[in-house]
């Protein structure tokens, strides 16, 4: 105990190591990390909400689509493809609302790896000896983890490149069964544009998700789900929003 009345870390005990005494009824940080970490659960709860309405709005907008566009024989196909089209502003909106989630729960999964986990076991150690330095600089000054494309990636492997192939499989089937006669190029054309250059597009900006969604990457998720070697922390150049 010092002079003035504080209780000093054991000796040898370094700084990074403060979870080991965060549940001792002697250890005054404790309180105050409780409540930190149940704050950084509600922040990262209410964005995960966010990021379900999102995708909600998504699912709803395209199933109404589909069952307009094949309730009858005479709808345009082009309506599906607007359908696509609203379908990526939507993934868009997400990508950006996961960057912003992803600055709660990296914080969250800090505290988790390297106070709570420490704390209920000691002799595993800390996951990153460095955590307080940059959780404090994360505290000043909050810097998105991971770039836009990742997010992107990120969500259309979660939730959104299913909901494309359901939209893509159900143009071609209005392209084919819904057409008396035409070739999928042929019947694909709308209004002055051919249709194979709508075909085109199409395939394009298909292949475009694709690789987005899979392409080999350095992923900086890191969730509890997601095994990873590093923690998102080491990056500082995706502060944009």
């Amino acid at each position: 105990m010092s002079d003035d009345g504080e209780l000093e870390p054991p000796a040898g005990m370094d700084d990074s190591h403060i979870g080991a005494g965060v549940f001792d009824e002697t250890m005054g940080p404790g309180s105050s990390f409780a409540h930190l970490y149940r704050g950084e659960i509600h922040r990262m709860k209410s964005w995960r909400e966010r990021l379900d309405r999102t995708s909600n709005w998504a699912i709803t907008l395209m199933a109404g689509i589909l069952t307009w566009s094949f309730s009858a024989q005479t709808h345009p196909h082009y309506i599906i493809l607007l359908g696509v089209v609203t379908l990526s502003i939507f993934l868009c909106i997400e990508a950006r609302r996961f960057r912003a989630y992803d600055i709660w729960r990296s914080r969250v999964r800090m505290f988790q790896q390297n106070v709570w986990a420490y704390a209920l076991d000691p002799d595993g150690g800390v996951l990153d000896e460095d955590w307080r330095k940059k959780l404090g600089e994360d505290y000043r000054t909050p810097n998105m983890k991971i770039p836009f494309e990742e997010a992107l990636a990120h969500r259309l492997r979660r939730v959104y490149l299913p909901l494309f192939v359901v939209m893509l499989v159900a143009w071609v089937i209005q392209l084919t069964a819904y057409t008396d006669g035409a070739t999928l190029v042929g019947s694909a054309g709308i209004g002055g544009i051919p249709g194979n250059v709508i075909v085109a597009f199409v395939a394009g900006f298909y292949a475009t998700l694709f690789g987005i969604s899979f392409r080999p990457r350095e992923w900086h998720v890191n969730g509890e789900l997601i095994p990873s070697d590093v923690t998102g922390w080491e990056e500082s150049e995706y502060g944009g929003s």
